[in-house]
């Protein structure tokens, strides 16, 4: 239990020590720095729910608002052990950096409730959401905070609190407060393509590396930390990228083929069994030495804190694609990049979704309707335009890519107080 306590503490130390670095290799205004160093709001709330045995149990939801200079609160709800107050700072103040980096109206929030979501039937996790939702009431709504899928939460997840929410409102005003949340079902307003955002994203700036690095994608081998919707749709689109999936690692166990892993058939197996070991054709491999298979891509789309500095010096790949969330500490960080290996950072590389869900925002604000080809074009434009913006700025100040995405964001942010000023 100290172990799990240390990493979650470590994340929100992660996000400092990632922020105090930028923040003076650019010269970051010193008022501005005082305001990004702290959270805005911190709410907690404790709501009690029946179960289906009659029972009654109090669980306790977060939503930490970091910052909103430049647009509403804007992130994910997540629904794991993890999830405490320290976690949901650490995940709300990268929303506020990631928003800014892709050039959207929005900052920073996150939240969740600490419940692992397996133990509870579909109706206990209805009454949970919708619970959560009301006592929320305020602290969220669409022009105010608006929430998201993230772990182990779900399109129909988001439409339970579109229509709590909803509900909520006068019967005039409903229909207004339908992009409260994104990420729903494409028949409750969601949108098309919203599902592989994130791993369409992911793939899009390893695309970028490549190009930078003058070469492609076509015959690289990669392996993927997590098999659930950005691991999966990672892998979908490697494939179609010509790259070689040997190896995946997820909460049920590690497999490894240096032939090849076909990740369509990897997803209609793991649907199947609820595991993906045993899957034909591949052999169980030691979960520790995951990160040290020889490889020439790592994509970690699990969680946060998974490269540090116990194995970071064992990794061979050329470069790492932060799908997660924080999957590299500080350590681990300083350990590759002494070892020559790229970081594409997380606030950069897994932007597609918090991209997805701005599109998804507009769609329902404005009443429009968006195609899939609409979408992956306005997409890829988006994130191509955000690594250009990484690589110039990494090449002004001479610092790697994680520094200079924060520097990116942080200059935007920065020039926003600048020209409002501070309420007095």
């Amino acid at each position: 239990m100290a172990t799990a306590v240390k990493a979650r503490v470590g994340m929100y130390e992660n996000v400092k020590n990632q922020f105090e670095k930028a923040a003076a290799v650019m010269g970051l205004d010193e008022s501005v720095k005082k305001i990004l160093s702290i959270t805005n709001n911190e709410i907690v709330v404790h709501f009690p729910v029946k179960m289906d045995n009659g029972t009654v149990e109090v669980f306790t939801g977060y939503r930490v608002q970091h910052n909103n200079a430049l647009g509403p609160y804007k992130g994910g709800l997540r629904y794991h052990h993890t999830v405490d107050i320290d976690a949901a700072r650490a995940l709300a103040t990268w929303m506020t950096w990631k928003t800014s980096l892709a050039g959207l109206p929005y900052g920073g929030g996150k939240g969740g409730i600490q419940i692992d979501p397996k133990l509870y039937s579909q109706g206990e996790l209805e009454r949970i959401t919708r619970r959560f939702t009301f006592a929320l009431g305020d602290n969220i709504g669409p022009e105010h905070d608006i929430p998201a899928p993230d772990v182990n939460t779900n399109a129909q997840m988001m439409a339970w609190i579109a229509d709590t929410y909803m509900s909520t409102k006068s019967p005039a005003e409903r229909s207004k407060n339908q992009h409260v949340v994104t990420g729903k079902p494409v028949g409750s307003g969601g949108l098309e393509g919203r599902d592989r955002a994130t791993g369409f994203g992911v793939v899009v700036t390893l695309e970028s590396w490549a190009n930078v690095k003058g070469t492609t994608l076509e015959g690289k081998r990669y392996i993927v930390q997590g098999f659930g919707n950005v691991g999966y749709w990672a892998a979908h689109f490697m494939n179609k990228n010509g790259a070689i999936l040997v190896g995946v690692q997820d909460a049920t166990g590690t497999i490894y083929n240096p032939e090849g892993i076909d990740p369509e058939a990897l997803l209609r197996y793991q649907a199947d069994n609820a595991t993906i070991t045993g899957f034909k054709g591949t052999q169980e491999y030691d979960s520790k030495s995951f990160f040290g298979i020889d490889c020439d891509i790592i994509i970690p789309a699990a969680l946060g804190n998974q490269i540090t500095d116990e194995n970071a010096g064992d990794i061979k790949a050329m470069v790492i694609a932060e799908g997660a969330n924080g999957p590299t500490d500080t350590e681990g960080e300083a350990i590759l990049l002494a070892n020559g290996v790229d970081i594409i950072p997380d606030i950069l590389c897994n932007s597609g979704g918090v991209i997805g869900s701005y599109f998804e925002w507009l769609q329902n604000r404005n009443g429009e309707i968006w195609t899939m080809d609409d979408v992956i074009i306005k997409l890829r434009k988006k994130l191509e335009e955000a690594f250009g913006k990484v690589v110039t700025s990494s090449v002004q100040f001479k610092t790697d890519w994680r520094t200079a995405a924060y520097i990116v964001a942080l200059t935007r942010i920065e020039m926003a107080y600048k020209q409002r000023g501070i309420f007095p």
